[in-house]
């Protein structure tokens, strides 16, 4: 048996067979979806009674599961999210990994002995904002894919676990910040239910011919394990959960091999599933095109080849203990043997031996039998016999007895489990109904200061990106009417935060914030929290919580339909303007795909329709816009929100009077637009 390092391999299990792959080759931990509140809610999933038998499998070999409870609720939900917990805990979960604070405050007042681990669909990646999850009781956080080594490095040792997506699918957005699924076919990503349209034809030069600027290839850091493990990386998580067994198997068996110093097979590993390679461009900061990758003709045909090798790795399960093994065999009393895996014992007791009639059985001949344990997670250390002389034993006698103390041990693994409490008195899921405002609250959102220039502003609160503080303030414009928001990606904490204590000097109070870690920053630089829409708040209790925390106001998810209208005692807004940023990522598709001499700061799909890009390459960052813009205006009346944002992004000035004109009067859009 290969004696293996932490961290902890964490495969993922799209259903029953999935489980038996990811165990065989080498998996610590699986994690794994209910029927509801998957982040994919299209892979095979587990019924209440599937998922019994998953984890009393894992836990008999040793193996921590995870379930992933990892999409927005609406108020309706809630009480089955709940239901779901519970279930969680009387089955002895070990970790319940979450996107939405309803989860967190059901789970913290329900059953606080429940493991909770930050989905990578709350966006952290800053210092700020896994001490921020450390604050809250969060064991572990699931970081940003988009990480390099030396930010890693810089959020391992704050308190929580770290967790680190090194195999799989590589989203072109950051992690639950991804729109466009949503926009262009109402199907949310923050549901579970994206439809992967990054994955088709988008082109920087035009419609597009073949090109997919908004695809990358897979991600694959089975070569970084090393370093990964030495910057203190606790679990290793392998993206694919909506993928064959085979490429569990070969996942998995490709991270263990690479963690043992073993070779692994990169061209089975390729054959069973990539999109035109693998990548391994964020963590070693090596962005552009060479990052970028289409599923081909040629990555699909590979697959059915390697398909029969791959089944062979995980047919029988992985050597996990090795035993050791006390027998005794004495005249006139029953048979014992003892195994052993160095933490867990097991002793079962048999017939009392017979005297042999022809040739006594011999210790070698025990050994041999003990030591036939293929088809189990053990094998034979070493054996202590204790015979007696002119014994007879069969050999059917001697198996039962090793059949029966290993089943014994596979249960004294599983009994170190054991249920956790949960109180349902402590949940609390009734709000009263949302109150009905005539028209909310215009606020005005600009991407440029120019913007501004043809609008009255003087009574009007509005909301500037943070590096436009010292413009704004130039220009004569009152901080205290204004908010500056943060990016929902910050590649430089530390710049942000002496950016923020600048504009403090300023006159500026109020910060939007799209992370719990920015809310951290903005609270412990003095100055008052406001919620934008990267939060994700879809809920009432989600709301509650951002409010409890000290958040001033609150921008609803802009998937959040009208009539699911949250209750909450803050003041609480919507987009009900604006091109909505639709993916926020640190690769920009227009340099990869055509160079910045050729940019024309938008990409255009396969019906036509373009999606302006908003470049912040001094930030790091680069934002993908809706083609179209969001139109309300003519139907505020009767809106549960204390405020409306109208979010200005490529319009010009003259544009920008237009809109807000239009919103004061109600008016029809003037040309195309969508209602969100």
């Amino acid at each position: 048996m290969i004696s293996k390092r932490r961290p902890e391999i964490l495969s993922p299990c799209g259903g029953p067979e999935s489980v038996e792959a990811a165990l065989n080759c080498g998996a610590d931990a699986v994690y794994l979806g209910a029927a509801d509140f998957s982040a994919r809610k299209n892979a095979v999933n587990f019924t209440p009674e599937e998922l019994k038998a998953a984890v009393s499998l894992c836990h008999r070999r040793g193996v921590a599961v995870y379930l992933a409870l990892n999409t927005v609720l609406k108020d309706n939900e809630l009480s089955a999210a709940a239901s779901l917990l519970r279930l969680c805990c009387e089955l002895k979960i070990d970790g319940v990994i979450f996107q939405d604070m309803a989860v967190y405050e059901m789970a913290k007042a329900a059953c606080p002995g429940l493991s909770l681990h930050a989905s990578t669909q709350m966006s952290i990646h800053t210092p700020e904002g896994v001490s921020a999850a450390d604050e809250m009781g969060i064991k572990r956080v699931v970081v940003a894919r988009e990480l390099s080594l030396s930010e890693i490095k810089s959020l391992c040792g704050l308190g929580p676990q770290i967790e680190v997506f090194v195999h799989g699918a590589l989203c072109m957005c950051v992690s639950g910040q991804c729109f466009l699924s949503y926009a262009i076919g109402g199907r949310s990503a923050n549901r579970g239910l994206c439809a992967g349209a990054c994955r088709l034809p988008f082109s920087s030069q035009g419609k597009p011919h073949d090109e997919y600027a908004l695809s990358l290839k897979d991600l694959s850091l089975c070569d970084h394990l090393d370093e990964l493990e030495k910057a203190g990386v606790s679990s290793f998580k392998i993206e694919g959960r909506m993928k064959r067994p085979e490429y569990v198997a070969a996942a998995t068996n490709a991270v263990y091999s690479a963690m043992n110093g073993l070779e692994y097979n990169r061209e089975q590993l390729r054959a069973v599933f990539s999109r035109s390679g693998f990548t391994d461009g964020y963590l070693i900061q090596r962005l552009g095109k060479d990052m970028f990758g289409a599923r081909r003709r040629e990555d699909v045909v590979a697959a059915p080849g390697a398909l029969p090798d791959i089944r062979r790795l995980y047919a029988k399960p992985l050597k996990r203990f090795s035993l050791k093994a006390a027998f005794r065999a004495i005249l006139g009393e029953p048979m014992s043997l003892t195994l052993s895996d160095g933490e867990l014992s097991a002793t079962v007791s048999g017939s009392v031996p017979e005297a042999a009639k022809t040739r006594a059985t011999t210790r070698a001949e025990i050994s041999e039998q003990l030591s036939k344990l293929g088809g189990t997670q053990y094998e034979l250390a070493s054996s202590v016999i204790t015979l007696g002389d002119g014994l007879y034993i069969s050999a059917s006698e001697i198996n039962g007895l090793r059949r029966r103390a290993v089943e014994e041990l596979d249960s004294a693994r599983e009994n170190k489990f054991s249920p956790i409490s949960f109180d349902s008195s402590a949940l609390s899921l009734d709000f009263p109904a949302p109150l009905n405002f005539k028209r909310p609250v215009l606020r005005l959102r600009a991407e440029k200061i120019s913007q501004l220039s043809k609008i009255d502003i003087k009574n009007t609160e509005t909301v500037i990106p943070l590096r436009l503080a010292e413009e704004y303030a130039g220009a004569g414009y009152r901080p205290e009417k204004c908010v500056l928001s943060l990016p929902r990606f910050d590649a430089d904490e530390k710049k942000t935060a002496e950016r923020l204590q600048f504009a403090k000097s300023l006159g500026f109070s109020d910060v939007e914030c799209g992370n719990i870690g920015q809310i951290r920053l903005v609270k412990r630089l003095g100055m008052t929290p406001q919620g934008g829409f990267g939060l994700n708040v879809t809920n009432s209790l989600a709301a509650r919580h951002y409010f409890s925390e000290g958040v001033k106001t609150l921008v609803l998810s802009p998937e959040l339909k009208a009539s699911g209208g949250v209750s909450c005692p803050g003041r609480l807004g919507a987009v009900i303007y604006g091109r909505l940023p639709l993916m926020i990522t640190r690769n920009c598709p227009i340099a990869a795909q055509s160079g910045c001499k050729n940019c024309r700061c938008c990409l255009t799909d396969r019906t036509g329709a373009i999606f302006p890009v908003l470049c912040r390459r001094p930030e790091g960052i680069y934002e993908l816009l809706n083609s179209r813009p969001i139109w309300l205006a003519d139907r505020l009346d009767g809106i549960s929100l204390d405020f409306g944002d109208i979010w200005l992004t490529v319009e010009s000035a003259e544009d920008a009077a237009d809109i807000w004109a239009a919103y004061l009067e109600g008016k029809k859009a003037p040309g195309a637009f969508t209602r969100g």
